[in-house]
């Protein structure tokens, strides 16, 4: 099986949104949610994943609204959770396994609150537990990898990818110039993406709602986090709150990983998520 971005592609119109994704294979369902940044897609997340899940599950690898080829959406009206939901009924998918990075992963720990029976498996990677204490940094100020986020909202070219993409990942031979060409392509296909995205700052981006740990801690869904060790985007200390709060939590944190997972150590991150669905 060869998975392409033309062949995988799909639209749906659901009651509110028309929304773009990925599809591949067949089975359970498996949901896959990415995370925010300029140029970011189901696709930017999870193509070096599609494939391999795709041999197990049907995956959905969605664009949320406010990304991707999805509908643009004011950060201060955006939410996910209604969205996935909608997204899942339009498409008769009573319940799935749910993955999310960054912004993805605090929307399926969301969904595992409001909506525990629309969700099987719950799996994070590099999502954050709260706005404290080192989402914004050591003082007032955002992290240097949110920083480097904003900034490719203001300037999205191939050389703010570049700092992007470096920061994002350990190893720096990651950003390569085809991604920073790509991302940059991606970034500048929907204006109204960055517009809405800057005008949302100072409304609580990029996430207006999060789950409240003491909500977690009511979650029974099975959870897998993880999280790289050198995540300078979200600190590792979110999923040490969070494996503490959720019962049936368990945490993998990577060494010599930043805060894509999922594309630094795609086979290992690949192995993981099929163990996990198939056996908890």
């Amino acid at each position: 099986m060869s998975i392409s971005q033309q062949a995988s592609s799909r639209r749906v119109q659901t009651a509110n949104w028309n929304l773009h994704y990925h599809e591949v294979g067949s089975g359970a369902p498996v949901i896959m949610l990415h995370g925010s940044g300029v140029g970011a897609s189901g696709w930017s997340n999870f193509s070096g994943n599609l494939e391999e899940l795709g041999r197990h599950f049907r995956v959905l690898a969605v664009d949320m609204p406010g990304w991707g080829a999805s509908d643009a959406c004011p950060v201060d009206k955006l939410d996910h959770v209604a969205a996935l939901i909608e997204f899942m009924d339009t498409l008769g998918i009573d319940k799935a396994a749910m993955i999310g990075n960054s912004m993805g992963g605090c929307t399926v720990l969301r969904t595992a609150v409001e909506h525990p029976a629309r969700i099987s498996h719950l799996i994070t990677m590099g999502a954050p537990a709260n706005r404290q204490p080192r989402l914004f940094g050591a003082g007032d100020g955002p992290s240097e990898g949110i920083k480097i986020l904003i900034e490719g909202y203001r300037d999205p070219t191939p050389a703010t990818m570049r700092k992007l993409v470096e920061i994002m990942c350990f190893d720096k031979a990651f950003a390569t110039d085809e991604l920073c060409a790509k991302r940059a392509e991606a970034a500048n296909a929907t204006p109204a993406h960055l517009a809405n995205f800057l005008a949302g700052l100072p409304k609580g981006w990029p996430v207006p709602k999060m789950a409240a740990l003491e909500d977690l801690m009511k979650v029974k869904v099975p959870t897998l986090l993880i999280h790289g060790r050198d995540d300078r985007v979200v600190h590792y200390e979110h999923s040490l709150q969070l494996v503490a709060a959720i019962p049936d939590s368990r945490l993998v944190l990577m060494n010599r990983c930043g805060h894509w997972a999922m594309i630094e150590h795609a086979a290992e991150f690949n192995r993981l998520v099929i163990d996990f669905v198939q056996n908890h």
